[in-house]
């Protein structure tokens, strides 16, 4: 293999972060090689979290590619474009995407893009002295740099993992496969945006009514997302960039104190939450059924008979709470996951007390391996980047910026005009201070 045939930059995943880097990179860095590998030939996002009326937290602008390309052929307006939709979608008035639309697009950019190569998956990744060597389903290829885009794992507490199943399962499996909770004692557990999902859906029958319906959360209320605009703020490069440049106590001080602005639950869907509970219990009298049980946190998950007992501690009582079950969804997130093919790569990247990839701002990922060739991540610098890194919101920003590093040159202009909000001091502020 000459070094023409060598790829300047290969991807392990093709979900919505890595699609974006090789969107970009498609229409607007030809001459840069790239291939980005999909295991799956029929690429669905998060298919097992797909339930009637979910809608993304982002606005549609916040695409594969406008923030940085809006004129790129692979952009939302070019897919409802493409799909005779323009106008219906304009007239509708939505705030946001619902994830069957959002899902559909990222399988259109996906199916056009040569770059992308779906149903081949990466079986192997070694590095010798011309870079990383990839075996796949289907051949060989070398590749001056690597970005990681193969999604975190759902997480279950320990003490549920060992009953994981049918009955007892976390919530990006609810929709992969039919269910009935028909008569069922039903207990939801995360207090985020899937819990509500599936809560509300729950409450509304979509799999049967349940004879009970339990939502426990250890958060102190079901809390709304903070989206108000000097919040949006976070989401922004130049926030991003000042983020990366603190301390580490400081970074993970601001992540946990900005928990609302990324991990709540949209103003939207508690308001259609609560009108439901109250027709239901109040305006039309039904037994009280459904009932929300905040502040509570899950401790233990027992086997009792046919079905579960799960244990809470109160949060401010310290009490003990015990909800017996038949089925029980862990809304509870999603881990860090390295893929199995990187091998005897793995120990090999440095990580933080998070388990996370300890990441350089152009999100090179800190290693042993020689400089020449780097491993990028996305999705995998919450500590490092900030609160907006695991979101869609700077997906095009950060697709273009790791670009950018690969090819050497500015191919993208980043630049942004001031915003309103001062992060830090000036050095003339500091200047006064120290005064």
């Amino acid at each position: 293999m000459s070094d023409a045939d060598i790829l300047d930059l290969a991807g392990l995943g093709a979900g919505p972060f890595n699609l974006s880097i090789a969107a970009l990179a498609d229409s607007h860095m030809p001459r840069l090689a790239t291939r980005f590998f999909e295991r799956r030939h029929d690429p669905v996002w998060h298919p097992g979290l797909m339930l009637p009326d979910t809608h993304l937290q982002t606005g549609f602008l916040k695409d594969l590619v406008t923030a940085v390309a809006p004129d790129s052929r692979h952009s939302f307006l070019s897919y409802l474009v493409e799909h005779h939709r323009f106008y219906r979608f304009l007239n509708a008035e939505l705030g946001t995407v619902s994830r069957a639309e959002f899902s559909d697009y990222l399988g259109w950019a996906a199916r056009r893009l040569d770059n992308v190569a779906l149903g081949e998956a990466v079986r192997e990744v070694q590095l010798d002295g011309r870079g990383f060597r990839l075996r796949t389903d289907d051949g060989d290829y070398r590749a001056r740099h690597l970005s990681l885009g193969t999604g975190k794992r759902p997480w279950l507490p320990d003490f549920a993992e060992a009953l994981r199943g049918p009955h007892c399962l976390h919530a990006a499996e609810i929709a992969r496969t039919r269910r009935d909770f028909g008569g069922r004692r039903v207990v939801v557990v995360g207090g985020g945006q899937s819990g509500a999902d599936i809560f509300l859906n729950a409450l509304r029958g979509h799999w049967g009514q349940p004879r009970e319906l339990h939502w426990v959360s250890r958060r102190r209320n079901f809390e709304p997302l903070d989206e108000t605009a000097f919040t949006n703020e976070y989401f922004t490069p130049d926030y991003t960039r000042r983020f990366h440049g603190l301390p580490r106590e400081v970074r993970e001080r601001e992540v946990a104190a900005q928990k609302l602005a990324s991990d709540g639950i949209t103003p939207a869907a508690l308001q259609s939450l609560y009108r439901e509970l109250y027709h239901r219990f109040d305006v039309l009298g039904e037994p009280r059924w459904a009932r929300l049980f905040p502040h509570r946190e899950a401790t233990a998950l027992d086997r009792n008979g046919l079905g579960f007992t799960l244990t809470t501690e109160h949060g401010l009582t310290g009490g003990r709470e015990r909800f017996n079950a038949d089925v029980v969804v862990f809304a509870t997130g999603f881990c860090s996951h390295l893929p199995d093919c990187l091998g005897d790569l793995t120990p090999r990247l440095e990580r933080n007390a998070h388990g996370e990839l300890v990441l350089g701002p152009h999100f090179e990922a800190s290693w042993d391996g020689p400089s020449a060739h780097r491993i990028y991540a996305v999705n995998a610098g919450r500590h490092s980047h900030g609160i907006a890194e695991p979101q869609l919101s700077l997906m095009a920003w950060r697709s273009a910026t790791i670009l950018n590093h690969v090819a050497g040159h500015q191919a993208f202009d980043l630049r942004e005009d001031d915003g309103p909000i001062d992060w830090q001091p000036t050095a003339e502020q500091r200047w006064v201070q120290a005064i």
